[in-house]
């Protein structure tokens, strides 16, 4: 088979954010072993027409209302749909990036990732490899050499992150004191800090929680 009988790389563009979709679209229409077959602003209609038009690849968003990027990942492995999964988005904080790769997605890269790198990140994640920067990547494998956080411990950072005392995060979760203090002791066990007040600050940086503006 020739290059010219060789089908394109069929992808669909899923952002909820109109300037995104066009800008990818007009970046990628001029590339002959490519193929924009579509775009969707949220993960539900993705889902949706990936049923239907079985595109190749995803450029797929984290941060969407609704249904986000991590929940189409999983959403996908359920399907068992052939479709890889190539992060774009603005963020790059160790905990989107480990829950990313965690989820199925064999690409990770920023939204002004320059149009060479992007085209060889879709020719690789469709060759069934993966496609991470090396500046991601390194900061990936030091997110996989923290034990992950329990859903009880993420909810007491969480609350740290607000001021609450042991006393009162114990009574909001109806737990004693005592077990919030041994909650508080492993989390900084994990974040390799020293106190309360640090091990808030690093799980901010790292995207582990997020606080309101």
């Amino acid at each position: 088979m020739n290059k010219r009988e060789k089908r394109a790389v069929r992808i669909l563009i899923v952002d909820d954010h109109p300037v995104v979709q066009a800008g990818l679209t007009s970046m990628l229409a001029t590339q002959g072993e490519v193929e924009v077959i579509g775009s969707a602003s949220s993960g539900e209609e993705a889902l949706r027409i990936i049923k239907q038009d079985m595109p190749d690849i995803l450029l797929l968003d984290l941060r969407m209302p609704g249904m986000n990027g991590i929940d189409v990942l999983h959403a996908l492995k359920e399907m068992k749909a052939p479709a890889k999964a190539i992060i774009l988005t603005s963020f790059e904080t160790d905990e989107n990036i480990y829950r990313a790769v965690q989820a199925g997605a064999l690409g990770y890269l920023l939204k002004d990732t320059p149009q060479r790198t992007m085209l060889e990140a879709i020719a690789t994640v469709h060759a069934g490899k993966r496609f991470i920067p090396s500046h991601i990547a390194a900061r990936l494998a030091e997110r996989m050499l923290r034990s992950n956080l329990t859903t009880r411990e993420l909810e007491i950072v969480e609350m740290l992150a607000k001021g609450l005392t042991n006393k009162q995060i114990g009574s909001a979760l109806e737990i004693s004191e005592n077990t919030v203090r041994n909650h508080v002791i492993s989390v900084m066990a994990k974040l390799e800090v020293s106190d309360r007040t640090e091990a808030v600050a690093v799980a901010i940086q790292q995207g582990i929680i997020q606080i309101s503006d």
